[in-house]
């Protein structure tokens, strides 16, 4: 039998062809009938060229092989996009191919013969997707994404310079290679103050992975429709513009603007600075004051105006106002306050699991499109979409947060309609929040420290035709130095309980220094971690530390080579090993903050565990990042709306946070304070 493991190396140098070696050493024993066109007249010569000098040569059993013509009808040169509908429909069929194949063994076959034929972003989506849901490959690991596809992450001009060094310096010698700190634009340009955060790499991976993890489309409808996935699609997207909003507040801009209106000029350009490795082709740029305008695009089967999407947007509206959606057999949805945002979100990202796709549209997917096109929307000028329509590129656009701020605008339409949380909903009696102090390392109480990191990441697996050999290129990203949170809880029930700690941070101040309503104030409310307690009678004191926070992920697993210090198979320590990639990056935790201070209120609750709890195990997932990503193949591990308690209006009376709170919640004032000094990450 196969050995899983072994798919992994599928993902290595993407364009090579399949015979050339993969991983440290390692050959596939290809069947001459499965080799391309081009290849199979020489079979002999070329496999046993490349063959010579493996260290594992793994064979590939001859099959039959399932219709691959749908996946094959997206050139092998192209960029693809789960964004367009046609692509969509063309990854769902492959990785219907994948998941349907019965064993390890075929699945490689398969794997193998598609690997030179397809589309390699579409090949590695497809085959990532069905390695997360088959129930013979979930504890693997997959390979990070902006290694095997470094161009969707780095300054094109790298790429010159790492052939250099690789094909010149040998393996053990070679330097990093230094990516410029703010390559996409000058200071004219008051939107790039934000390039550190819409350019970093473990951000842009969250969104391509929780992309991953959350599929749009594929025949096995169990694939998609996981538990609340319209809503974290709402939730996590939320958290987003907050956070992004966090960080213009360091950098003294007011809050993004929404992109309501479709017809309104685009006043912000973007210029990626970025080639393809697989089609050569650099990002489309966009210029200010760029309209977006009726698509005709025959290759991409997109034909559609911007009036349609309006008709989508005002059909939502009509469906939340309405309190009710509409779906196919004209059954009324109720938008309630239990289920009602996860309807809500399925209808707005539109998966197959949108009750009413005719009726309802592809509203958010589609704004994707008509912003990536704006630049070429009837395809005259031969020119593919711009970063926007990438779920791996996206978020570097300052479009994109305009556009996501008018998304969830709507969804918030939604939310205000629903009645504020009584007292007894909010209330844990009993339970006090006495005191909160958070105490970074070696430094002061309430004050967080944010600076600037260098740091390695090797772009090998990645880097087709060049020699072997690790190959570093050095990028600069936001870091903070760690803290603890130091939290006193009483417990006057006599009893012992259980409660879950909720933890967010937000800006103390608007824009214009003024001080902040709870109905503006809830919006920019950013959650940090949130964590289950076992409270005894009288006075507690919970210690917590932000490397433990719910929603990130470590960087190591962000970005570290899957090869290096890798358990023994089988062990314990393999099965810590494997994780998801999914999470908000743990050195983007908190925002960047003033070398002054930014002002900021953290709000901790102790909400009551009985009234949160789902019944089941979480042993032996993956579970880090649950707050954004949810935990695989289980239930939401939390009962209330996610972003609770600031996913509703306040109670009467409570205009401000601090009246907005019960015994269980406490607010400390904290200041992020940055310091504009680079330090290299320790080995």
């Amino acid at each position: 039998m196969a050995d899983k493991n072994n798919l992994l190396l599928l993902f290595d140098r993407p364009t090579e062809p399949i015979f050339m070696e993969k991983g440290k050493a390692a050959v596939f024993d290809v069947p001459d009938k499965f080799l391309t066109d081009r290849y199979r007249p020489i079979s002999t010569e070329v496999q046993s060229r490349f063959g010579e000098k493996a260290e594992q040569r793994i064979p590939v059993r001859e099959i039959s092989i399932p219709d691959l013509r749908v996946p094959m009808s997206l050139a092998r040169d192209a960029q693809f996009s789960l964004f367009i509908p046609a692509h969509r429909r063309i990854a769902g069929r492959l990785i219907d191919i994948f998941m349907g194949v019965r064993s390890i063994d075929d699945l490689q076959s398969v794997a193998v013969f598609a690997r030179d034929r397809v589309n390699p972003y579409l090949f590695n989506y497809a085959l990532s997707v069905a390695l997360l849901h088959r129930p013979d490959t979930k504890g693997l690991d997959l390979p990070s994404f902006a290694q095997n596809f470094p161009d969707k992450f780095v300054d094109s001009r790298v790429f010159r310079q790492v052939r250099e060094e690789a094909t010149v310096v040998p393996d053990g010698s070679r330097m990093p290679i230094t990516i410029p700190r703010d390559y996409t634009a000058s200071d004219l340009e008051p939107e790039h103050r934000l390039w550190y955060f819409r350019e970093d790499l473990g951000i842009n991976l969250h969104h391509w992975h929780w992309h991953l993890v959350y599929p749009f489309e594929a025949g096995d409808r169990a694939v998609v429709n996981k538990d609340r996935r319209g809503e974290l699609f709402y939730y996590m997207h939320q958290q987003v513009v907050a956070r992004y909003n966090l960080e213009r507040f360091s950098n003294n801009l007011a809050r993004v603007v929404r992109f309501n209106n479709l017809r309104e000029p685009i006043a912000e350009g973007y210029f990626p600075k970025m080639d393809s490795l697989v089609s050569s082709r650099a990002w489309p740029p966009r210029f200010e004051d760029t309209k977006l305008s009726d698509l005709n695009r025959e290759l991409d089967q997109i034909n559609l105006d911007v009036s349609d999407m309006e008709r989508w947007r005002d059909r939502i509206f009509e469906a939340i106002s309405q309190g009710f959606a509409t779906d196919e057999s004209g059954n009324r949805v109720p938008l309630d306050n239990a289920g009602g945002i996860d309807i809500l979100g399925n209808i707005m990202e539109s998966s197959i699991i949108s009750p009413n796709r005719s009726l309802y549209g592809d509203f958010h997917n589609m704004g994707h499109v008509f912003i990536s096109y704006s630049h070429d929307p009837d395809h005259r000028h031969l020119e593919s979409f711009g970063v926007m329509g990438d779920s791996a590129t996206a978020m570097r656009d300052p479009v994109f947060y305009r556009w996501h701020a008018y998304i969830d605008d709507i969804f918030q339409e939604h939310k205000i309609r629903l009645p504020p949380y009584t007292l007894p909903e909010l209330d844990y009696d009993g339970v006090t929040v006495t005191g909160i102090q958070v105490s970074p390392e070696g430094g002061q109480a309430n004050v967080l420290q944010t600076f600037w990191q260098q740091s390695d990441v090797d772009l090998s697996r990645g880097m087709d035709f060049v020699p072997r050999g690790n190959v570093f290129a050095r990028f600069t990203h936001l870091q903070h130095t760690p803290f603890t949170y130091t939290i006193n809880v009483n417990n006057d029930s006599g009893a012992q309980r259980f409660g879950t700690v909720r933890i967010f941070l937000g800006p103390k101040r608007d824009e214009r220094r003024q001080g902040m309503l709870f109905k503006d104030q809830r919006l920019l409310m950013v959650e940090l971690d949130k964590f289950i307690v076992a409270l005894n009678p009288g006075q507690n004191t919970i210690r917590r530390r932000s490397t433990e926070s719910s929603v990130t992920i470590p960087f190591e697993r962000t970005f570290r080579n899957l090869d290096e210090n890798r358990p023994a198979a089988g062990s314990a320590d393999e099965l810590e090993f494997n994780f998801c990639g999914c999470g908000w990056p743990n050195h983007m935790l908190i925002p960047k903050g003033l070398p002054e201070g930014l002002e900021c209120e953290l709000f901790v609750m102790v909400s009551n565990y009985d009234q949160d709890r789902v019944e089941q195990e979480l042993v032996g997932t993956c579970s880090d990042a649950a707050s954004y990503c949810g935990v695989r193949d289980r239930l939401y591990p939390d009962r209330r709306p996610m972003g609770y308690p600031f996913d509703r209006l306040s109670r009467a009376g409570a205009d401000r946070l601090v009246n907005f709170l019960t015994p269980n919640m406490s607010i400390v004032d904290v200041v992020v304070r940055h310091d504009n000094r680079v330090v290299p990450r320790a080995a």
